[in-house]
C-alpha cells in the first residue's frame, strides 16, 4: 500500500478553484487504512460511501470510525437541551430508521444506502452518537460546526482536514455547494504535527466518551438491526461498481450540457433529456431550490446554437432582475428587457428586430414580465413562429385570467418551470397551461427528492393553534353565510364551482384569519421562547398593519435585531438582507419574499399569514429550506387559525379545511411525526378526511 506522503497536498482547498474529491479526498482515502470523521448528522455519513476509492480502502483492511450528532426530529429545543436520555435515544432511533427508509425509497440514494448498511454490518464502519449538552462551552460544541476528518496510513502518517465540507454528494462533488477545507499533515512541520496531534486527541476523546460536555454512545441496537436487515444478500462491491458507472455516465451527460464552469446535476440532465425526447416541449415540475433557472439556462444555451430566439417570461420585476443577471453572467449576453420600467423594446421597433428569425452568429434573448408580454402592444410587435423558444418561469402564473393571452403565442420549443404548475381551484387555467406546454415532463422532482439529494435542508414543523376573537368570528360567519348563498344560487353541482365572484368572497374571508388579532402575541411568544442569538428568523405577515403590530410585540420581548422587508420599506432592501445574513436576527416580511428571493442562511420561519393557495406556502417553505454552510436542519412554526367549537358543519372552503390543507402539506414532509399526528387529530375532530385536505385550496394571482 502506498502512503499518504505520496499525495501532493495543498494547505487548503476551495470548491470552484479545486476539485476537493479528485484532488484531495479520494487520493487520501486510497492510501489510508483508517479514517476517522466527526460530522454533523446521521444522513451526512451515508453519501460518501459511493465514491470509487471505497473498494480499495476496504479491500486493504481499511476501517472507518464515524461520530455524528443526533438530529432529533421532535423539533423541540427542550428535547435537545436535555442531552443524552432514554427519550432522546428512542427519538433518534425512530428518526434514523425513517431516514434509512427514505434513502431506500429514493432511486438516486438506494444503492449508497445499501452499501452503507453492508459496510456497517461487515465491521468496516463503526458508528457512534455524540450527545451535546446545551450549556457546554468551548471545543466540544464544535462537532456541530467544525467538521473534522483524519486519514491515517500504515506508517501512522496522518492528514487532518477541517472546514465547511459535508460528506454528501453536494459537499464533495465539483458542481455542488461551495465548500472549503484546511489541511494539516503530520510530516509537514512542527506546527502541523502539533495540530494533527491535537485533532487526533480530540477525536479519540470523543470516541472514548472522554470529551467534557459530550456523551458518546454506540448506535442504538434497533438501528443496528435495521442495518443488518438491509445488508442481507447485498454484495457491496457490486453496488459500488454500479454507482461508479452511474457517476461516470452522469458526469459525461453533465459535460454535454456544461455552461462555463457550471454543469447540471443528474436530475437536471435527466429533465433536459426527457424534455428533448418529448419534442422540446413540456413543464418541469421541480421543487423550489432544485435549480430550475440553471436547467432552463442550459436549454436556452442549446437553443441559441440552433439559431432560435428565446423569449423568457417571468411574473414579477424581482424575477426580471434576477433573470437579467443570470443571463448576462451565465450566457455572456445582454437580453432585451421588457417591463419593470424598461421601455426600449417599444422604441425604433426594437422588439420586432430582436424576435425575428435568427442565426447562431447573432444570439438574442428577450426577457419580459408576463404583465408586459400579455399587453396588446407587445403581442402586436412580437414576431412569433417556430424560431421562437418560449420559457415561462413560475409557469402557473401564465394561466391567470390576465395572462392567458400569452398562451396564444406561436412558437417552436416551449419550457415551463414551476414547483406546482397546476392552478389550485382553477381547472380552466390549468388546462390552458398544460395544453400550451404539452403537459408535465415526468418524473417530477419533489421536495422529498430534493431533501434526499441534499438540494434542500431537512426541516421540523410545529403548528401553533390560535382562535379568532368574537368580532372576527362574527365577520367570518357572516361571509361564510354569503358564500353559502352564492353557492346555492349556482346549483348543487359537485364539486362546488368557484367562479371569480366566489373567489373574491373567499379571498376577503381568508384575510380575516390571516390578520387574526391573536397572531401578534403568538409571534412574540414563539420568538421569545425559541429565538437564540445568531439565528436567522423569517416572519411572514399579511400586510403593513400586521407587520407593525408584530414588530412591536417582538421588540417588547427585548429582541432588538428586528428588520422589515417589503415593497414600501424605507432604506435599501438588499442592505437589509445582507445585514440579516451576516449577523442574524428577525426579518418580518410581506409577500415580496415569496417568489425568487433566496436567503439560504434562514434557519427558522414563522408563518403568520398564508392563503388558501398551496403554491404560496410551498414557496415560503422553500425559502427556508435552502442549504447553507453550517445549516443542517430548518425549523418552521405555523399559526393555525381554528374555530373554538367542534361538531359544527364544515362548509366548502371553511376555515378548518383551509388551515389544515396547508398544515398537513407542511407536516407530512417534516422530520418530526408529532406535528402531523396533531393535525390528523384535529381533522378527525371536525369529521374531515385529512388525506383529502391536501387537495384543498384555490389560486390567488398577484392582481387579486
Amino acid at each position: 500500500m502506498s502512503n499518504l506522503r505520496d499525495v501532493v497536498l495543498k494547505l487548503s482547498y476551495h470548491k470552484g478553484e479545486d476539485d476537493i474529491a479528485a484532488d484531495f479526498y479520494l487520493p487520501c482515502m486510497r492510501r489510508s487504512h483508517r479514517y476517522d470523521r466527526a460530522v454533523g448528522f446521521f444522513s451526512s455519513s451515508v453519501f460518501v460511501l459511493a465514491w470509487p476509492s471505497l473498494r480499495e480502502f476496504a479491500a486493504s483492511g481499511g476501517r472507518m470510525r464515524i461520530v455524528c450528532s443526533p438530529a432529533l426530529s421532535s423539533g423541540d429545543v427542550d428535547a435537545l437541551n436535555v442531552g443524552y436520555s432514554r427519550a432522546g435515544v428512542e427519538q433518534f432511533s425512530t428518526d434514523a430508521r425513517e431516514e434509512l427508509h427514505r434513502l431506500l425509497a429514493s432511486p438516486v440514494l438506494q444503492k449508497p444506502a445499501k452499501v452503507f448498511a453492508s459496510l456497517v454490518a461487515g465491521g468496516v464502519i463503526d458508528l457512534r452518537i455524540a450527545w451535546i449538552e446545551p450549556q457546554t462551552a468551548g471545543r466540544s460544541r464544535r462537532i456541530f460546526h467544525d467538521k473534522v476528518g483524519i486519514f491515517s496510513d500504515v506508517n501512522e502518517q496522518q492528514v487532518v482536514f477541517k472546514g465547511s465540507m459535508n460528506e454528501t454528494w453536494l459537499g464533495l462533488s465539483a458542481d455542488g455547494n461551495l465548500e472549503s477545507i484546511d489541511v494539516f499533515a503530520s510530516w509537514r512541520n512542527e506546527e502541523n504535527e502539533r495540530r494533527v496531534a491535537d485533532e487526533v486527541e480530540y477525536f479519540d476523546n470523543l470516541w472514548r466518551d472522554r470529551q467534557p460536555g459530550v456523551t458518546v454512545t454506540p448506535f442504538p441496537d434497533v438501528v443496528q438491526q435495521e442495518l443488518l436487515d438491509i445488508a442481507e444478500d447485498v454484495r457491496w462491491e457490486d453496488r459500488v461498481d454500479e454507482i461508479c458507472l452511474e457517476m461516470e455516465t452522469a458526469a459525461n451527460d453533465s459535460a454535454n450540457h456544461r455552461l462555463g464552469t457550471r454543469a447540471p446535476r443528474p436530475h437536471q440532465v435527466a429533465a433536459l433529456e426527457a424534455w428533448e425526447q418529448r419534442g422540446r416541449r413540456g413543464i418541469l415540475e421541480h421543487a423550489t431550490g432544485s435549480g430550475k433557472t440553471f436547467t432552463a439556462l442550459c436549454a436556452i444555451h442549446e437553443s441559441l446554437g440552433r439559431g432560435e430566439v428565446p423569449l423568457v417570461l417571468v411574473p414579477s420585476e424581482l424575477l426580471l432582475s434576477q433573470w437579467q443577471e443570470e443571463i448576462t453572467r451565465t450566457l455572456d449576453l445582454q437580453p432585451l428587457v421588457c417591463g419593470g420600467g424598461f421601455r426600449t423594446w417599444e422604441e425604433q421597433r426594437r422588439l420586432p428586430l430582436w424576435t425575428r428569425d435568427g442565426s447562431p452568429d447573432e444570439p438574442r434573448v428577450v426577457l419580459a414580465t408576463m404583465q408586459t408580454a400579455s399587453s396588446e402592444r407587445f403581442r402586436r410587435l412580437l414576431r412569433d413562429g417556430p424560431h421562437l423558444f418560449v420559457v415561462a418561469d413560475e409557469v402557473h402564473r401564465a394561466g391567470s385570467p390576465t395572462h392567458r393571452q400569452l398562451l396564444g403565442v406561436s412558437s417552436g420549443p416551449r419550457l415551463g418551470l414551476s414547483a406546482t404548475p397546476r392552478r389550485a381551484g382553477d381547472p380552466v387555467g390549468t388546462a390552458e397551461i398544460l395544453g400550451y406546454f404539452d403537459g408535465v415532463v415526468p418524473p417530477p422532482f419533489t421536495i422529498q427528492d430534493a431533501i434526499a439529494a441534499g438540494n434542500l435542508t431537512r426541516y421540523s414543523y410545529r403548528p401553533h393553534r390560535v382562535s379568532l376573537d368574537a368580532d372576527e368570528q362574527d365577520e367570518w360567519d357572516r361571509r361564510t353565510a354569503e358564500i353559502g348563498r352564492q353557492l346555492a344560487i349556482r346549483g348543487e353541482e359537485e364539486p362546488a364551482p368557484i367562479d371569480d365572484a366566489i373567489r373574491r368572497l373567499l379571498i376577503q374571508r381568508a384575510r380575516i384569519a390571516k390578520k387574526a388579532t391573536a397572531k401578534s402575541p403568538l409571534a412574540a411568544e414563539v420568538i421569545s421562547r425559541y429565538f437564540e442569538q445568531g439565528q436567522r428568523w423569517l416572519v411572514y405577515c399579511e400586510d403593513r398593519e400586521q407587520l407593525r403590530a408584530v414588530r412591536g410585540a417582538i421588540e417588547e420581548t427585548g429582541i432588538r435585531e428586528v428588520y422589515e422587508y417589503h415593497s414600501a420599506m424605507e432604506g435599501d432592501p438588499e442592505s437589509t438582507l445582507r445585514v440579516f445574513e451576516q449577523s442574524g436576527g428577525v426579518v418580518i416580511a410581506i409577500r415580496c419574499l415569496d417568489e425568487g428571493v433566496d436567503i439560504p442562511a434562514t434557519s427558522h420561519a414563522l408563518i403568520l399569514a398564508s392563503s388558501r393557495n398551496p403554491r404560496e406556502f410551498i414557496q415560503r417553505r422553500g425559502r427556508v429550506l435552502r442549504t447553507a454552510p453550517g445549516k443542517s436542519i430548518a425549523h418552521i412554526h405555523d399559526a393555525i387559525v381554528l374555530p373554538s367549537g367542534l361538531g359544527q358543519e364544515v362548509p366548502v372552503g371553511s376555515m378548518v379545511k383551509g388551515e389544515l390543507a396547508r398544515a398537513i402539506e407542511f407536516g407530512q414532509h417534516a422530520v418530526n411525526p408529532d406535528g402531523v399526528v396533531e393535525l390528523r387529530t384535529i381533522a378527525v375532530d371536525y369529521g374531515l378526511d385529512w388525506k383529502a385536505l391536501v387537495e384543498e385550496g384555490f389560486e390567488i394571482d398577484e392582481d387579486e
